[in-house]
């Protein structure tokens, strides 16, 4: 017991070494959680998928710093995942789930028009529509436009018109 309390310290007042061993232990508990979380997790980078990531960062760094007991706080950060993997199972076997949790799609511009409904509900500009075409298509116009759509995760995914279309 004596060389546990050495290696990783009690309470607040650690040093270099205990602050260390803490961080490798921590380090490899996150990558199994992750790998209980599924890859989603960090796969599709949408808010739902965010927030494991933040709370798991905020949850055991307490661990490491030692401002909070070191198994309570391992215990709450696999709550948080099993709860994760739990809301992921459950959105893949109800749409209406996972449209509350994970969001819909957005079509923000097509055929040469702009929908004001969708943008507003979505809180994008003309102006992020038209930098994405840039980034994308390399276009500084909407000629080549078929459509522009807000996905799941934030970004902007831009349809090409095919050829011969005008």
């Amino acid at each position: 017991m004596n060389t546990l309390v050495a290696l990783f310290g009690e309470g607040r007042n650690l040093d270099a070494l205990q602050m260390g061993m803490r961080s490798l232990v921590v380090f490899l508990l996150a990558l199994v959680l992750v790998r209980i979380s599924g890859r989603r997790s960090f796969g599709q980078r949408s808010p739902f998928d965010y927030v494991v990531g933040f709370l798991l960062g905020a949850i055991l760094s307490r661990a490491v710093v030692g401002a909070s007991p070191f198994v309570p706080t391992v215990v709450a950060s696999l709550v948080i995942v099993v709860l994760h993997r739990a809301l992921a199972w459950a959105c893949v076997h109800s749409r209406a789930l996972e449209r509350m949790v994970v969001g819909i799609e957005r079509e923000v511009f097509h055929h040469g028009c702009f929908d004001e409904k969708q943008m507003g509900a979505a809180l994008i500009t003309e102006t992020d529509i038209y930098e994405s075409v840039r980034q994308s298509l390399g276009a500084r116009d909407l000629a080549r436009v078929e459509a522009a759509i807000l996905e799941r995760n934030g970004q902007l995914s831009v349809i090409r018109k095919r050829e011969g279309e005008s």
